[in-house]
């Protein structure tokens, strides 16, 4: 079988330290984004447990498939959740869920859990677009911008570098520092003009890590003119799966003049961890 270098690592996972049965609240999130789906479990607002996995063609199934492993071997069922919200581009076909809400306020009240009160400004770097959103101590959306124009900048823009160039997805970004100096950024945003331009390059005989830097340069720089036009207000923070890449983010930290907050959360959760957050707090009203 071929190596397919665009894919992410899949993974779910769970806290072995909490017992679920003596919860007064389990709550769920499930965030069907366009390239990849996570759904969290909490108890009494505390992480339990969370599964990331690719989206498949079908939002309702894609749901459903990452409900499922972030429950296994949990012992619990989808009955003893007591509310779900659904978030991301597929929110309205999470069939189980009461309520779907927005992937921006989502992604503001996770990213407060995540990164803590302070953070201001929280920038989604996902799969097929890009967000910059303020917020204020509560996680509350105050104003936010979006690119979804183009797949440059986004997820999808670098698994299509990374199958192109046949480097692992999760090495772009280590890989792209492995330069004597920094070349300049690819010129083309879209990807199908980047993509042509990156193999004229390296028929030029450019190594593919010059090629990788010019592109997670490129990125970098087009993601910060979208911060740029909202402001970008301390504290920073990043969420999604670009968040991941180093490539991309300590471009931008130069860019942008400030280190983004860290979090012992995976960044690819935060939508969905708003969701779940969001559904306790509507389970505790519907109980007044």
């Amino acid at each position: 079988m071929s190596q397919e270098y665009w894919r992410w690592k899949e993974y779910n996972w769970r806290d072995e330290k909490i017992d679920w049965k003596a919860a007064n609240t389990i709550t769920a999130g499930v965030d069907v984004g366009s390239v990849s789906s996570q759904a969290v479990v909490m108890t009494d607002g505390k992480l339990f447990a969370y599964s990331n996995m690719r989206t498949g063609s079908d939002s309702p199934d894609s749901a459903r498939k990452a409900m499922d492993w972030a429950l296994e071997g949990t012992g619990m069922k989808l009955e003893h959740i007591k509310y779900v919200v659904g978030t991301g581009y597929g929110r309205v076909n999470v069939p189980f869920a009461q309520k779907a809400i927005t992937e921006i306020a989502c992604h503001a009240r996770g990213g407060n859990m995540m990164y803590g009160p302070t953070v201001r400004t929280i920038l989604d770097m996902g799969g097929q677009d890009c967000k910059a959103i303020h917020c204020d101590e509560r996680g509350k959306v105050t104003n936010f911008l979006m690119n979804d124009k183009c797949a440059a900048g986004t997820g999808r823009g670098m698994e299509v570098f990374a199958d192109l160039l046949a480097v692992p997805v999760e090495e772009v970004g280590e890989l792209s520092f492995e330069v004597d100096e920094e070349p300049e950024p690819v010129s083309s945003t879209c990807v199908v003009f980047a993509k042509s331009e990156a193999t004229a390059l390296l028929r030029q005989g450019w190594p593919k890590s010059k090629v990788l830097a010019a592109y997670c340069s490129a990125m970098a720089h087009r993601v910060y003119t979208l911060l740029e036009r909202i402001g970008v207000e301390k504290d920073f923070a990043i969420t999604g799966g670009i968040a991941k890449n180093v490539g991309v983010v300590r471009r931008l930290e130069k860019e942008v003049g400030m280190k983004p907050l860290t979090s012992k959360y995976d960044t690819q959760i935060a939508g969905a961890i708003g969701a779940a957050l969001f559904a306790k707090a509507l389970l505790e009203k519907s109980r007044k």
